[in-house]
C-alpha cells in the first residue's frame, strides 16, 4: 500500500482484505480507497492538465465528504477493491463534470482487409 501526497492530510488506514489499495480515513464515517490504477490515471491528468489538477483533487475530496464511502477505481465493472457499503467512481466520474477531458487516442487500426 502506498501513500499519495495529494491526500496526506488524511489518516492512512489499512484494510487486510484490500492490501493493494490505499485507504484514507477522514473520520469514522467518511473514508475512501484509491486503487493503484486509478492513481495512474489521476497522474495522467496531472501531466496533461497541470493547471487544473488541484480542481480534480478538490473534487475527489468533495465527493468523499458528500458520499462518505467511495472506492476510486480504474474500472467499476472489475474493481480491485471490494467493500460493502461503498460506491465506485472512475476518473471520468470526477473529471467529466469539471469539463476536464483527456482524448482517448488508443483505437483500432484504420487499415482494412
Amino acid at each position: 500500500m502506498k501513500s499519495y501526497e495529494e491526500f496526506n492530510q488524511f489518516e492512512l488506514g489499512f484494510d487486510k482484505d484490500n492490501p493493494f489499495s490505499t485507504l484514507y480515513i477522514i473520520n469514522k464515517d467518511t473514508m475512501f480507497y484509491i486503487e493503484p490504477a486509478f492513481y495512474s490515471q489521476l497522474k495522467g491528468f496531472k501531466e496533461r492538465h497541470e493547471d487544473k489538477y488541484q480542481l480534480i483533487i478538490d473534487e475527489i475530496i468533495r465527493l468523499v465528504k458528500k458520499n462518505k464511502k467511495i472506492i476510486f477505481t480504474a474500472n467499476y465493472e472489475t474493481p480491485q477493491t471490494e467493500k460493502e457499503g461503498f460506491i465506485y467512481l472512475e476518473i471520468t466520474d470526477v473529471t467529466d463534470p469539471l469539463h476536464i477531458y483527456v482524448e482517448d487516442k488508443s483505437r483500432g487500426s484504420d487499415y482494412g482487409d
